[in-house]
């Protein structure tokens, strides 16, 4: 059974709900089970957020991440906040500027993905996409069509080419990792 517990986290205002609802239609698309949820309110002001996704080969029987497989920062509030919440087997990914403390057996990917969305896209409503292209192309968790297919399903007409680009700036940070 292929089974991913995932969080993405960060504050609000960089677009991680959305990103959840992507990374699970992408699933979907790839043939999966999957269910995402999220965490707003507060949180949308600034604080840290969450999005969690589950993909499953097999049908899914609560729709609530336990422990994550994969955890996804992109600042260290969020990452201080939601951090405790990772298999010791897991994957971490962080954003650059992140902390991350090495503990168990996780592996830590730290990558510049803030400083990729702002500098050389010059637009950081993309940081999500940056982040989904990074994620998927370490984890495979779906495949990198179905991720693109979501991402243009779901970003504003007219940002197509934008999202392209930062779709293959987020695969080509990970490629320079793995």
């Amino acid at each position: 059974m292929e089974r991913y517990e995932i969080r993405l986290s960060g504050s609000g205002g960089q677009g991680l709900l959305l990103g959840g609802i992507i990374l699970a239609e992408g699933a979907i698309s790839d043939g999966k089970n999957s269910v995402q949820t999220q965490s707003y309110g507060p949180e949308a002001r600034g604080g840290a957020s969450k999005s969690e996704v589950i993909i499953s080969s097999e049908e899914i029987d609560f729709p609530k991440v336990r422990n994550c497989d994969i955890l996804l920062s992109l600042t260290q509030k969020a990452y201080e906040k939601y951090g405790s919440g990772l298999k010791e087997d897991g994957i971490l990914i962080v954003d650059s500027s992140v902390s991350a403390i090495k503990s168990g057996n996780i592996k830590i990917y730290s990558v510049p993905i803030l400083d990729t969305a702002i500098k050389e896209l010059g637009k950081p409503m993309v940081t999500n996409i940056v982040a989904l292209g990074v994620l998927v192309e370490i984890t495979k968790v779906i495949s990198n069509e179905a991720l693109e297919k979501a991402v243009l399903d779901r970003v504003p007409k007219g940002t197509e080419d934008l999202n392209r680009k930062a779709l293959t700036k987020g695969y080509e940070l990970a490629r320079n990792l793995i």
